[in-house]
């Protein structure tokens, strides 16, 4: 079944590049008024001026990206006062219909103008095409819906054989927002769209597209059985309805040495497909699996996904690190440095092999959690632009670590349960290599026995922090250990560094 939408032309002229951050148009505001927050510029090019009335003092700028720098427009003026001012806006002949947009500034309030030079036709192109064109261009591009991420605004993937786009908002077909479940788009439907190209934080996609014509799919997922399963593996079953000739199935590459298809039923358009899956001894994993059909001339796909519960990896920080991102569950201990974000509990924990960045965790408030504490947590590997980031943590266990000065550790009796915060001068070094040393704080003193680089360490991972740290005689050191005695004399045990102070 086909749909196609036309829209007007006068919203084809006037299209314009925005961020994916939703602002509201406002045309009447006390600060600054325009006379036409709408302006018209003749394809062979000159000039339309507006009135502003202001309150205040107001600037006026462009929209731009990176790609899209609208050298083509100029403005008369960038700052007015308080009154009228006659603003002009100017361009050259243009060989394209092109928008853009200018923001004015007053009182904290923005006014928005809409600048349009002809008719802004759409250049039909593939996908690779779009996301290596510039930003402000309007594109018509055809593939396959292959995921929707939000169903009121329209956001979803769109996919032909170059690559993947992705689109930020859908308008219906009378071209109204927030109305994307009206068009009956789903995934795996064949669909072409128009929209003006935009990029945010690096990621190509188009704006507040138009539907041109949707291609319905042959084949569809109807509901799955087991979309979850467990370590122990067992059998995921798809139910489809196919009106196509036959159905095949797509396991991706890395999935087919723990998943295989066991059978495949079809009775007149629907089919039963059945998977196996093999135990997991590993990370939490997942796949998509892919159907296909045809009609004899145009081959259709429908995507659904399947994934799998693993064990928890118990990892150091510097192996985290180094992982792959993805689904794998990470069990890591170590200390908390420094908290980014009392309230969702972003924060720093490190451990004798490095330091990581925690995205949050679970329920953060609720936990008492400070800095110093030695926590275990579980959650996946993530990163935000290139810095890997523990995500979806959820707190395992927490050992509380209480800061205390010398004197106060002193008086405490030996455990080896309770961690202590302590803070003193480095009076002299008995053991370079494990950190053995004295420290001291006013008038008392306290013996080291052992320093290591952090929570965790064993064997050789636990020598040479002084001379790695440069750490000497006089210096300030804070530690993090437990109290203990050695033929009736009181010292720290247990022992890993915090951090230091330089005597110089």
């Amino acid at each position: 079944m086909k749909l196609k939408y036309i829209f007007p032309l006068f919203i084809a002229i006037l299209t314009l590049m925005i961020s994916c951050a939703d602002e509201e148009s406002v045309t009447l505001l006390d600060e600054i008024q325009v006379s036409s927050s709408y302006v018209a510029i003749p394809m062979k090019g000159g000039s339309t001026s507006i009135t502003v009335t202001a309150k205040e003092s107001w600037t006026a700028e462009k929209v731009t990206t990176d790609k899209n720098k609208v050298e083509w427009l100029t403005i008369s003026t960038t700052t007015g006062n308080a009154g009228e001012t006659e603003l002009t806006f100017t361009a050259p002949e243009a060989v394209d219909g092109r928008a853009a947009e200018v923001l004015l500034h007053c009182g904290g309030k923005t006014q928005r103008i809409n600048i349009g030079q002809g008719v802004v036709k759409a250049t039909a192109a593939k996908v690779a095409e779009v996301n290596a064109g510039p930003d402000g261009k309007t594109f018509r591009v055809t593939g396959v819906c292959t995921k929707i991420e939000n169903t009121t605004y329209g956001n979803w993937f769109i996919t032909d054989k170059t690559g993947t786009l992705y689109i930020y908002g859908t308008l219906d077909k009378k071209n109204a927002e927030k109305n994307f479940l009206s068009l009956g788009l789903e995934v795996g439907d064949e669909v072409t769209v128009e929209g003006p190209k935009s990029t945010y934080k690096g990621t190509p996609q188009l704006v507040k597209v138009t539907v041109v014509e949707i291609n319905k799919s042959l084949v569809k997922v109807d509901s799955v059985e087991n979309e979850v399963l467990p370590v122990e593996g067992g059998e995921f079953t798809a139910y489809l309805t196919c009106k196509g000739q036959g159905v095949s199935v797509e396991i991706p590459e890395d999935a087919k040495s723990w998943l295989s298809i066991s059978s495949i039923q079809s009775a007149g358009t629907n089919a039963v497909v059945k998977f196996k899956a093999a135990a997991n001894t590993g990370g939490d994993r997942g796949t998509i699996l892919t159907f296909r059909t045809t009609d004899g001339s145009k081959e259709y796909s429908t995507e659904t996904t399947l994934s799998q519960k693993g064990a928890i990896v118990k990892a150091s920080v510097a192996e985290f690190i180094a992982a792959a991102v993805g689904d794998t569950q990470y069990r890591l201990t170590g200390v908390i440095t420094s908290i980014a974000h009392a309230t969702y509990g972003n924060l720093y924990i490190r451990d004798f092999s490095g330091e990581t960045y925690v995205y949050g965790i679970k329920d953060f408030t609720t936990k008492g959690l400070k800095v110093g504490d030695i926590i275990t947590i579980v959650g996946k590997r993530a990163e935000y632009k290139g810095t890997p980031q523990v995500a979806s943590a959820v707190l395992e266990s927490v050992i509380p670590v209480t800061a205390a000065t010398i004197a106060e550790v002193l008086t405490k009796p030996d455990s080896s349960q309770d961690y202590y915060m302590v803070t003193g001068e480095i009076t002299s070094i008995a053991d370079a290599v494990y950190g053995n040393l004295y420290l001291k704080d006013g008038g008392s003193e306290i013996y080291l026995y052992g320093c290591y680089p952090g929570y965790g360490a064993t064997g050789d991972a636990r020598k040479n922090l002084l001379a790695t740290k440069g750490i000497k005689v006089g210096d300030t050191l804070t530690v993090i250990a437990t109290k203990s005695s050695y033929s009736g004399a009181a010292q720290l045990a247990n022992g890993f560094y915090f951090s230091h102070v330089s005597a110089e």
